[in-house]
């Protein structure tokens, strides 16, 4: 518990609360494969990150990785700051450090949603280690189904692999998307049918469920809830009682929503007299926005009415922000008291405006709140952002909006009874008697949402809000069946799901394959059938893979802009994620702003000469990329000049896809929010060299020359631009960072040459110190060594060796400074070759036919081919049909092995091999990036 304290950054008077507490006991004791955290907010629910570290430290039999989802709209998620802090304590505590197998010089693996960390994956350097990840929804649940938004088919069994093996997957809000909690439960529970044979289940580290929510709905298993103890601890008992006092504001129709909220919020502030914080939530993000025009204009005074101006400060909480400027919300945050704990206290009212980005994953609090009425759920979660630590007596106010008036009905409502025309006071009449019937109409989903609420212990107009009295009331509705009724009806009605079936998981997982008839979009397995607008996805590049003066087919300059964004992938710190109609409207918008002012780019490339071209009615602005990188449409800027009916076809091209957008398009504001009226001035892409968490850059050139740079090393040439003959004129370079190998290829990728006895003599004892570190048996032990040190046999072959220029003293070479001379390659997979040398070795003949067997599949696979095929081409080791063969064994016995590993038991297995093979290569790079003496750079590079 001592260490559990440290772990919290709890002060030496303080302990923990006894529900974190009796956690830590549990997980200690070993938690179940599924259970549901039922705490109210404000009671650090993120503590469970601690409680798992300090347990696993202690030898509890855990998952090694913990994986905490926190839902898309959340804009700053507290649950990587937690997980920031971790490290940053474990990193000054060497022996917690030492008992969780960490060296004294490795820091804790985490990969994070914001920050040094965003989407890093160091969690795929060593399964053998303890790691935490953060992500969406969408992020965790498409990897972990095989279908890996934004990330390449081939790492797609490898991240599939970890995520549903050995993890403790820590559901946050889980409320909010029971579809992918029912999921999740299936996965847990039924190891019968998505596990591996019974035989082999204690091989496999299972992955284990844990449901946080604060509105005590639950899919089941066991829950741990608050006891009498929480109530008697100091702080729990402050913070279980804070002051709520909640009134309901009932709009006449005389003034909007927002002028409403920003009425209600000026007023709580005494028109600006009080240094007091103020949250304002919205359901809409326009609302959001008027709201906050609304309060900035008082606060400006009124010169003719004798109002003196207000110092106040307005911030603004809304999705479809890029993550890179996430991290100045954050800030703002923190400096204005709007983080709970932050300790700022502002001089000057504050305001800040949220939507439902602002009710989950953020420890926001407040010292007054004002809002709209929305379900039930998401009242709570909003009355659990203000006066969060119990320490003042918050107000809050809920604008009840019965009907919206007509823009007729506003004007006649704005008038005097007196001066209203006999049309306008029929307006206004039509307007009131609707408002009459609605508060008459029991199930007008106002009095339906308001219901519970009403249930709160009252003193006048004011309910009790706070969280110990919403606690109270869902305990009393588990014996008042009515009251049940109330709640359930406020609540938000979960939507319609697929079943999780052996064979679609199946489908998923051959994932060689570019296209599957039986293999569905994984979506509905995550949210639901629901009627939520689709979503894009947008960036911004200086440098897109356009070929001027090409004679290249469409389907031609599709591939080769696929292969460029292969190495130049789009990466989740560089994303804006927004509903489709919104991007179309906005794409629309700035193409008709940038048709009428000719666009002239100060964009500059690294020699200094400006790139000044400007946009065109035939330039490509946009390209469309799907779930899989591929390319899918290019958009020149006259494809976005529409309306009507082309309008809405171009909401369907980019629906659910990734928006890759010129930067001379622009359109993104300075706090990365959708603009249509704004330029890229001075802002970064994520092909930028000062864009670090990508890994990569790329420039122009006129040469096709590496740089000279020894930081940077070409991975892939692009022909930019071309003679009337084809001849290049000019290249776009895309270029690896040695210091930071984040994106998927780079990871196999070596900088300096390096035998093939070395390489694979490094990845078998590599294999044997993972295999040690996760207790595998004996046998299985020499399997994953034995297929370590055979996993490279293919590229003895001269085709491989000439193909990336090989020295010729010293071959055979598994690493090389290339050039890679890709007709020479002629696809050759060195895997495929591998096969027959690997089973001709006499110390794999010593193995059971079961193991030869997962051994030869983890060599064949061990780039995420042969799930189930892979390519013959190349290969020149046997006739044709003796090759075909070779193919065909390969697939069914990757059949024959899903079916007695289960999809992510394999996949595990297949994980080992590939993390041991890629680790053994980047400890080479770092190596040779400290040591070199060479002044030589390398050319092209591939994983081979």
């Amino acid at each position: 518990m001592s260490r559990f304290s440290e772990a919290l950054g709890l002060k030496e008077n303080e302990s923990p609360f006894p529900w974190q507490e009796r956690l830590l006991d549990r997980f200690v004791e070993g938690i179940g494969t599924q259970t549901s955290l039922d705490i109210p907010t404000g009671l650090g629910k993120t503590s469970v990150i601690a409680a798992w570290l300090v347990a696993r430290s202690q030898g509890a039999a855990l998952p090694r990785r913990l994986v905490y989802v926190v839902d898309r709209r959340a804009v700053v998620d507290q649950a990587t700051r937690e997980a920031e802090r971790l490290r940053a304590w474990l990193d000054d505590t060497p022996d917690v450090k030492t008992q969780l197998g960490l060296t004294n010089s490795q820091s804790l693996p985490i990969s994070t949603l914001r920050g040094q960390h965003v989407d890093n994956r160091e969690w795929l350097d060593d399964p053998s280690v303890p790691a935490i990840i953060v992500g969406t929804v969408d992020m965790i649940g498409s990897r972990l189904l095989f279908e890996g938004y934004g990330i390449s088919r081939k790492m797609r069994s490898y991240h599939a692999g970890l995520l549903g093996t050995d993890t403790l997957l820590v559901l946050d809000e889980a409320h909010l998307v029971p579809p992918f909690e029912m999921m999740l439960q299936t996965l847990a529970t039924q190891d019968d049918v998505f596990g591996s044979d019974s035989k082999l289940d204690d091989l496999i580290p299972r992955l284990k469920l844990l449901s946080l929510s604060a509105t005590g709905r639950s899919a089941g298993g066991e829950v741990l809830r608050l006891t009498d103890a929480d109530q008697s601890h100091c702080i729990a008992r402050r913070r279980l009682e804070a002051t709520k006092r909640l009134s309901f504001r009932e709009s006449d129709g005389s003034k909007s929503l927002p002028e409403l909220l920003a009425e209600e919020a000026w007023s709580l502030a005494e028109q600006g007299r009080l240094p007091v914080r103020v949250i304002v939530f919205s359901h809409h993000r326009d609302v959001a926005q008027k709201a906050k025009e609304a309060i900035e204009k008082r606060a400006r005074g009124d010169k003719k009415q004798g109002v003196a101006p207000v110092r106040a400060q307005t911030g603004l909480l809304v999705g479809a922000r890029r993550v890179h400027e996430r991290e100045q919300a954050r800030t703002w945050l923190e400096t204005y008291g709007f983080l709970a704990g932050s300790g700022n206290v502002s001089r000057h009212p504050t305001f800040l405006f949220a939507t439902s980005a602002g009710e989950v994953g953020v420890d926001l609090d407040a010292d007054h709140m004002v809002c709209d009425l929305v379900q039930w759920e998401r009242m709570v979660q909003r009355l659990g952002r203000v006066n969060r630590r119990g320490d003042g007596r918050a107000s809050v106010r809920v604008i009840v909006e019965w009907i919206a008036p007509t823009q007729k009905q506003t004007k006649a409502i704005a008038k005097p009874t007196s001066d209203r025309n006999q049309s306008e006071a029929a307006d206004a009449r039509k307007y009131a008697d609707a408002v009459n019937d609605a508060r008459r109409d029991p199930k007008h989903k106002m009095n339906v949402f308001r219901a519970p609420l009403c249930c709160l212990p009252s003193q006048g107009d004011a309910y009790d809000a706070s969280p110990g009295a919403i606690r109270h009331l869902k305990l009393r509705a588990d014996e008042d069946e009515q009251l049940q009724a109330a709640i359930q009806a406020a609540t938000s009605v979960p939507p319609l799901r697929p079943a999780l079936t052996r064979p679609v998981v199946d489908a998923w997982s051959m994932t060689s394959l570019e296209k599957h008839t039986g293999r569905p979009m994984v979506a509905p397995w995550l949210r639901g059938w629901v009627d939520d607008e689709p979503q894009t996805t947008v960036i911004w590049r200086r440098y897109l893979p356009v070929r001027e003066n090409s004679s290249a087919t469409e389907n031609k300059r599709k591939a080769d802009a696929t292969e460029f964004f292969e190495h130049a992938p789009p990466h989740l710190s560089e994303m804006l994620e927004a509903q489709s109609q919104q991007v179309s409207d906005w794409l629309t918008k700035r193409a008709k702003a940038t048709l009428k002012t000719p666009n002239e780019s100060p964009a500059e490339i690294e020699d200094g000469a400006a790139h000044a071209n400007p946009l065109t009615r035939d330039s490509v602005v946009a390209i469309v990329l799907g779930r899989a990188l591929e390319v899918v449409n290019m958009l020149k800027l006259r494809d976005l000049d529409v309306k009507g009916d082309d309008k809405k076809a171009l909401q369907g091209v980019i629906s659910n896809g990734t928006l890759v957008v010129d930067e001379r398009f622009g359109g993104l504001s300075t706090s990365g929010l959708l603009d249509d009226k704004a330029h890229f001035d001075d802002q970064l892409t994520g092909d930028d060299a000062a864009w670090e968490a990508t890994g990569f850059r790329v420039r122009r050139s006129d040469d096709g020359l590496p740089s000279q740079d020894e930081r940077w090393r070409t991975s892939l040439k692009f022909v930019s631009r071309t003679t009337d003959e084809g001849e290049p004129l000019e290249w776009l370079l895309v270029e690896k960072q040695q210091a930071l190998p984040t994106s998927e290829d780079a990871r196999a990728i070596a900088r300096t040459e390096q035998p093939l006895s070395t390489h694979q003599q490094s990845a078998e004892r590599e294999a044997g110190r993972i295999a040690s570190r996760l207790d595998l048996p004996r046998e299985y032990t020499r399997m994953l060594t034995i297929a370590a040190r055979l996993h490279d046999e293919g590229k003895r072959s001269a085709r491989w060796q000439n193909a990336f220029s090989a020295p010729q003293d010293g071959r055979p070479y598994a690493k090389t400074e290339g050039p890679v001379k890709a007709r020479l390659l002629d696809g050759y997979r060195h895997e495929f070759g591998s096969l027959p040398i690997m089973m001709e070795d006499r110390e794999f003949q010593t193995l059971s036919p079961d193991l030869q067997e997962l051994a030869l599949h983890l060599v064949a696979a061990h780039h995420g081919f042969a799930r189930p095929v892979i390519r013959t081409s190349g290969c020149e080791d046997a006739p044709p049909s003796a090759l075909e063969g070779r193919a065909r064994d390969v697939a069914l016995r990757f059949a024959r092995l899903q079916q007695r590993w289960g999809p992510w038991g394999l996949a595990w297995w297949e994980s080992l091999l590939r993390a041991a093979d890629q680790r053994v290569s980047r400890l080479l790079d770092e190596s040779s990036s400290k040591h070199a003496a060479s002044d030589e750079e390398g050319g092209e590079h591939t994983d081979g």
